[in-house]
């Protein structure tokens, strides 16, 4: 029936995790792009009245309208994303042509604010100074090593050590590459676990995190190449959002990714921030 109908997405990414498959993106009604909208006059008339091109209200299958921002969008596009976030901002506001202005920048170094909404999210408060300050990472260190096991087999294990400052207490966690099967699931793998592994009072808030894509883009060629990583995560409930980091090296491009999947999780669960 219609109320049972809201859970078909829910249901899909459920099934989804059952068959070790990521999403697809493109699927109707409950795909993560199935009710996205390009900036341009596309974007403008759902603005003005979603009709013109959805037949059906997202929420009815669970799904969720996305305006993705880039260095097209204009400021009313702007507008609508921050208020869809729960920023209040008046259209006058003279920040708006800066976030505008500074996204473009962004964009020229080789990020991608419409396909990833939560980093957007996060740089846009962090911009209007009402980004919440949960923790601060003092360093992190991923090391790799080629050891030899039982069976005289050569395996590559990663090591990923973080010290992270909770007001002012510093917390360091370690954390291996291997999942809970033995298997060995590379750096990232390793300091996502590492990043995750102690936040204290926000530890309930990040234990449903799980990482269900990971994608990587050089943007450019030679000794000079910069790499994208998009990082699209998911918690218990079937919510997923996506994160970007860019960087000349993988890993840390992949850091800067993860760290704004932890942070948009404590935004959206309103955790509140330690006082130092």
């Amino acid at each position: 029936d219609k109320k049972k109908l809201k859970d078909i997405t829910k249901l899909s990414r459920m099934l989804d995790e059952i068959l070790n498959r990521v999403p697809n993106k493109a699927a109707p009604y409950v795909g993560a792009a199935a009710f996205t909208h390009k900036a341009g006059l596309h974007a403008s008339a759902i603005i003005k009245d979603p009709t013109t091109y959805e037949h059906i209200i997202p929420e009815e299958v669970g799904n969720v309208r996305v305006v993705p921002i880039s260095n097209q969008a204009g400021k009313s596009n702007l507008l609508k994303i921050l208020n869809e976030s729960g920023i209040s901002i008046k259209k006058d506001d003279d920040r708006l042509y800066k976030i505008l202005e500074e996204i473009k920048e962004k964009e020229d170094k080789g990020y991608a604010y419409d396909v990833a909404g939560a980093s957007f999210e996060i740089f846009a408060r962090k911009k209007l100074g009402i980004m919440p300050h949960f923790f601060s990472v003092n360093r992190y260190k991923v090391t790799m090593e080629k050891r030899q096991n039982f069976n005289r087999n050569f395996s590559i294990i990663s090591e990923a050590v973080v010290s992270i400052n909770l007001g002012k207490q510093e917390r360091v966690s370690v954390s291996e590459s291997l999942d809970s099967n033995g298997q060995d699931q590379g750096p990232v793998h390793a300091l996502s676990a590492a990043l995750r592994k102690d936040l204290g009072p926000y530890q309930s808030f990040i234990e449903d995190i799980k990482l269900v894509d990971f994608k990587v883009r050089i943007m450019n060629g030679g000794t000079e190449a910069i790499t994208r990583v998009l990082i699209d995560s998911e918690d218990r409930n079937g919510i997923r959002w996506s994160t970007i980091g860019v960087s000349a090296n993988i890993i840390d491009a992949s850091y800067d990714a993860i760290l704004d999947s932890i942070n948009w999780k404590l935004l959206r669960e309103k955790a509140v921030p330690i006082s130092n």
